[in-house]
């Protein structure tokens, strides 16, 4: 791409070279990365009394970078300002790359008595960026420049990016009030430690401990197996362990025939932050009423009307609307489903009333029973390393990926595994992709993607290094570790996020990869989900992990058929969620006691009384744990609508492995970051816009397209 100002002026030249503040030599945390592939972080050399010193430094470093450009004497420029900026906080970016692995990876007492004291810091220092008015009025004349038109698009984006964020951030709030922002701000970052701290405890320290083999009835070997680890892991030798964790929880709720057990495991996910010394509720509360604060200092409504301006959806009435338009057939689902059970439980004379903890097991019967379809059986055919393998062929043929295993990199746990991504037609690096796929104390529950480098060029290129991060459970020493079908689409799921940030191809790092609105994000990720039921895996990559037989095609025409099968709980589970996320942050300024609105508002929406939401309150880390999926967390929802449709779209162009769909999808989606308007990249591949109509099929709730 031609960059229209390319170069810098004499004056930004000699300004850099005025000295920067002394950092320690010997710390890693502050070293260039160094090695192969571009350089690589040196994890094995960090330490947690590295990170609040290197924090320190860095800060001062940028801070130093940013006063140079805002005290330019200069006039603006796209050059001497945007780029330049987007130069600064290299430093910082290598830092705080290793400070979120800590965080949500390694997590140590010790590495939190240092997030407890650092994080309102990293808040008051990204508030001195954006609320410096020399810089700002430079971004300012920049983005208003009568010189945009002859910028490329690319460049203009940056610009708008830029400018909209400082504004956004309280650019233009007077000496007060950007005061007052601040404090918000550092407080807030306290909060969402402190929330985040306590859910880890309650994962980490509460589990539910088996004595007895009859306890163990209904559940499947490879289940045993894994609590039994777990127990040995915490020196329980000859027991088993039910950790706190949905990859161990949701197993046992499905097959536990031990109804008492089922309720005590049940309660003990459901409740996570919700009582004792990790309560989270009173944090919850005063982090609402700061954002509805910060908010209304912007000029805002609400938090949701701040936090939706530059989204997809725009408005929080529009994701409402959508959220709405599913609850309805996605509650009267339920109410079949639950029928359903209760008459099997009824048959089987078990003399009880389908509840919350009863939903999952019971489930299961009537899948074996509708669809002659055993979860149990499909499971020996999801080995997680096969598994791995068959994403990395899906890659292959859709992206033109290579992934080839690696050891010269440093790693920060033994678990984690490294491959080099190449260009399969001309060999070209492309990136690198780290693997962490085990559960462990101080690590956070969930799935989850990481950039640790974004791909750039205007600089010369700059490679990418992403990671997956998930939370299997390890099986017995030398067997191999089976996952659920459930899991296989999540690992399939995060590895969408993942190829999103290595096929990126754009000049500048902020609009690189991943850098997309949060409700267009999932997107990409949700659409690779479909690929891990095509034949061309489940026949080549789900073998046995006994015989190395591959998956039979009449249960995959099982599996198929069971598409839509309990979709009105995963619906209305994760839909409860986003509306109660939504409305609290409807709800203003009002006093706000979390546990009375979330029973309120469930009660208000017609909550099935046999579901709980995916994510309580208390526990509820998308929404409290940063502003991350704040009034956000409809996203899944509104990138579902996308992703249904782009489904259908190689549906109707020949198959999931199209090369010609691909290619569009490539071009116009995976690789342009958010160099374009994510509405327009859409329909420069679809050659229109997405159509709700193909989510409610999706999801079994309207009558199937005709092809």
């Amino acid at each position: 791409m031609q960059n229209q100002a390319s170069t810098l002026e004499a004056s930004a030249d000699a300004a850099a070279t005025a000295p920067m503040p002394a950092a320690d030599p010997n710390n890693p945390l502050l070293a260039e990365w160094t090695g192969p592939y571009g350089g690589v972080p040196p994890f094995d050399k960090v330490r947690v009394e590295h990170f609040k010193p290197a924090l320190e430094a860095a800060m001062a470093q940028e801070l130093a970078e940013v006063e140079r450009i805002a005290n330019n004497p200069q006039p603006a420029t796209f050059e001497n300002t945007i780029v330049a900026l987007e130069r600064t906080g290299r430093t910082s970016g290598r830092v705080g790359t290793a400070y979120g692995i800590w965080s949500s990876n390694l997590n140590s007492p010790e590495f939190q008595a240092v997030e407890r004291e650092m994080a309102p810091r990293l808040a008051a220092f990204s508030d001195q960026i954006t609320q410096n008015q020399a810089l700002f009025r430079r971004v300012e004349a920049v983005y208003n420049s009568p010189q945009k038109a002859s910028w490329t698009p690319e460049q203009q984006r940056l610009a708008w990016r830029y400018y909209t964020n400082f504004v956004r951030a309280g650019a233009q709030l007077d000496a007060a009030k950007k005061a007052r922002m601040s404090e918000i701000n550092q407080r807030l970052a306290g909060l969402y430690t402190n929330f985040s701290q306590n859910v880890l405890a309650d994962e980490t320290n509460q589990t539910v401990v088996i004595e007895s083999e009859a306890e163990l009835a209904g559940l499947p070997q490879s289940l045993r197996d894994a609590a039994a680890a777990a127990a040995t892991s915490r020196g329980m030798q000859g027991k088993w362990v039910i950790t706190n964790t949905r990859s161990s929880t949701d197993p046992f709720l499905t097959y536990s025939d031990r109804r008492d057990l089922r309720e005590r495991v049940w309660r003990m996910f459901v409740n996570r932050g919700d009582a004792g010394a990790t309560d989270n509720n009173a944090i919850i509360a005063e982090i609402l009423k700061l954002r509805a604060e910060r908010a209304n200092l912007l000029g805002y409504t609400t938090h949701a009307h701040w936090r939706l301006e530059n989204a997809m959806a725009g408005t929080p009435e529009k994701a409402m609307e959508l959220m709405e338009a599913v609850w309805t057939p996605a509650v009267a689902r339920v109410r079949q489903e639950v029928a359903d059970m209760q008459q099997m439980a009824n048959a089987e004379g078990a003399g009880i009333t389908i509840e919350p903890w009863d939903y999952r097991y019971y489930m299961e019967k009537v899948r074996k029973q509708r669809y002659d379809l055993d979860l149990n059986v499909v499971k020996p055919y999801m080995q997680l390393d096969r598994l791995r393998e068959g994403m990395f062929w899906v890659a292959g043929e859709l992206f033109g990926f290579n992934f080839t295993p690696v050891t010269n990199v440093p790693v920060y746990h033994p678990d984690i595994k490294v491959w080099e991504v190449t260009d399969k037609a001309s060999g070209r690096h492309v990136g690198l992709w780290y693997f962490d796929p085990y559960a462990r104390p101080g690590k956070r529950s969930g799935a989850w993607m990481n950039a640790y480098r974004s791909q750039e060029s205007f600089d010369g290129p700059v490679t990418t290094i992403v990671s997956n991060n998930s939370n299997f459970v390890k099986g017995a020493e030398g067997e191999p570790v089976l996952i659920s079908w459930d899991d296989a689409k999540t690992l399939f799921h995060e590895f969408g996020h993942a190829l999103h940030g290595l096929s990126s191809n754009v000049s500048y790092p902020s609009l690189s990869g991943t850098a997309v609105a949060r409700d267009y994000v999932e997107f990409p990720s949700q659409l690779l989900e479909h690929w891990l039921s095509t034949p061309q895996v489940l026949q080549r990559f789900a073998v046995h992990y006994q015989t190395g037989q591959p998956i039979p095609q009449e249960l995959v025409d099982r599996i198929e058929r069971t598409s839509t099968f309990n979709q009105g709980f995963a619906t209305v589970e994760y839909l409860a969620s986003a509306l109660v996320d939504m409305k609290l942050h409807l709800a203003g300024n009002a006093d706000i006691d979390p546990r009375a609105f979330e029973r309120e508002t469930l009660a208000q929406l017609g909550m099935p009384r046999e579901i709980v939401m995916r994510h309580r309150t208390p526990q509820f880390g998308h929404v409290f744990s940063s502003d991350g999926y704040s009034a956000g967390y409809y996203s899944y929802l509104w990138s579902d609508v996308i992703t249904a449709d782009a489904a259908e779209a190689f549906v109707q162009g020949g198959g999931y492995y199209s090369p010609e769909v691909a290619r569009r999808l490539r071009e116009n989606i995976f690789s342009v970051g958010n160099t374009i308007d994510p509405a327009e990249g859409y329909r420069r591949f679809r050659g229109r816009d997405p159509q709700v109509e193909a989510l409610m099929r999706k999801r079994g709730f309207a009558p199937p397209a005709s092809h």
